[in-house]
């Protein structure tokens, strides 16, 4: 049976107050962990902006999109891992309807 792919977004929130060498070092991560699965689309570094609502007590949060493609088994493992990855204050990942 054929693997089948899907395309995906993920949405991740950087603590704010990180340096801009983890800020490169934990996208860089999860650039490599999602290329080792399947393919980054597109990566969108949107920068430091405000979050919704406070989070832990901060109010601002780097944010970063990534549209990438990849197995239906993977999404689950790369949502443990940023759940898992200091720094890593929300994330959330959907699939793209074609």
């Amino acid at each position: 049976m054929a693997k089948v792919s899907a395309k995906y977004e993920l949405m991740y929130i950087i603590e704010a107050d990180r340096s801009e060498e983890d800020i490169s070092a934990l996208t860089e991560k999860f650039k490599a962990l999602i290329e080792s699965h399947g393919t980054v689309d597109e990566l969108e570094l949107m920068g430091k902006r405000k979050l919704a609502y406070p989070i832990n007590d901060k109010t601002d949060g780097y944010y970063v999109l990534v549209k990438f493609t990849s197995g239906p088994d993977f999404p689950a493992e790369l949502d443990r891992v940023l759940r898992i990855t200091d720094g890593v204050v929300r994330s959330l990942i959907t699939v793209i309807e074609e």
